[in-house]
């Protein structure tokens, strides 16, 4: 059987009529959405679809069941490594299933925001996904008022469907990790106020300090945004202190902070591992490739990808916030056990 030419348009009704079977018979074994079917007829109208070069046309089926299988990602921005691996695992999750995503920007600016959401949504997104939701953001409220189906990564505002690390918890582990080290004089740069990861891993922290009967200094207990340059600020202001002033470990509540206060240490002539404890948040790659490999709090990205493509494609389902445990990565940065 001769394949179509360049360029001409091989329809459903051909490979129907050239398998011999009926149009729903042909759209049936054609269909890649459910399990493959393996009957003769099956296969045989498979063969002669590609011996024919039919190509089918997802996006028109798709438009004709009022779907399209796309999926809108709405992300702070792309320079940040966690956000990038988050879209990846997205990315990865949808395809699984069957979806295309495709992401957006919004700088963690709501007006921002609120227009790359419209932009996806005129663009017929079966659902949106948001990594940029605010303790103090409307667009989640005006989602679900508009019956948009849409879940919450890694912030949630704590009543959308979400998907996200248990921070409180994460950030109990690193604390609690210095602690045991022998550590009393320890600080903590967390994530901006407005985001729910930032408010939870300070939680962690303080009940890790609370039941150590650790207080430390105000001072010493910093919200800072999520980039290098907002730890490097922080680390300026509790390293350049005189020994006696500074803390012995920081806990910070992502590994761009971390970095900033690598440098800013650095900056003082203070050895992270040696002089200054120090454990990060999320564990990305580069983490374990510093000079001195970074301590770290893993976050389960896979599996908070999966369950957000889960959230929008099987709504309904208990509970709307699902959280995934992280894990402690220790490595030198923290140090060695300190002797009282």
């Amino acid at each position: 059987m001769e394949p179509a030419a360049p360029g001409a348009s091989v329809t459903l009704r051909d490979v129907a009529a050239a398998s011999g079977v009926s149009l729903s018979t042909a759209s049936r074994a054609l269909d890649e959405r459910g399990p493959v079917s393996r009957s003769a007829a099956a296969q045989h109208v498979r063969k002669i679809a590609e011996e024919l070069g039919y190509r089918r046309n997802s996006f028109a089926s798709s438009l004709r069941r009022g779907e399209t299988r796309t999926l809108g990602v709405l992300v702070p921005r792309l320079s940040d490594t966690v956000m990038a691996l988050m879209f990846e695992e997205l990315e990865r999750a949808a395809s699984d299933r069957g979806y295309f995503a495709m992401v957006a920007t919004s700088g963690d600016d709501p007006e921002d925001e609120r227009r790359a959401a419209e932009t996806l949504l005129d663009r017929n997104v079966d659902g949106l996904i948001l990594a940029t939701a605010r303790l103090d953001d409307d667009l989640p409220r005006l989602l679900r008022k508009r019956g948009v189906a849409h879940a919450l990564v890694l912030r949630t505002d704590g009543v959308s469907p979400s998907a996200v690390g248990d921070d409180e918890v994460g950030g109990y582990l690193a604390v609690r990790h210095l602690i045991d080290l022998g550590h009393r004089d320890i600080a903590v740069v967390t994530g901006p106020s407005f985001t729910s990861s930032g408010v939870g891993r300070l939680a962690g922290a303080r009940r890790a300090l609370d039941e150590a009967g650790i207080n430390p200094p105000q001072e010493w207990l910093i919200a800072a945004g999520y980039g290098i340059e907002n730890g490097f600020t922080a680390g300026e202001s509790l390293l350049g202190q005189e020994a006696v002033k500074r803390p012995t470990a920081v806990f910070a509540a992502n590994d761009n902070i971390a970095l900033g206060i690598i440098a800013a240490a650095h900056h003082f002539g203070i050895t992270v591992g040696r002089d200054l404890a120090l454990v990060g948040y999320n564990d990305t790659p580069l983490s374990a490739r510093l000079s001195t490999p970074l301590s770290s709090v893993r976050v389960p990205l896979a599996q908070i990808a999966t369950t957000a493509i889960d959230l929008i494609i099987n709504p309904g389902k208990e509970p709307h916030i699902r959280k995934s445990m992280p894990t402690l990565i220790p490595r030198e940065s923290s140090g060695r056990l300190r002797h009282a």
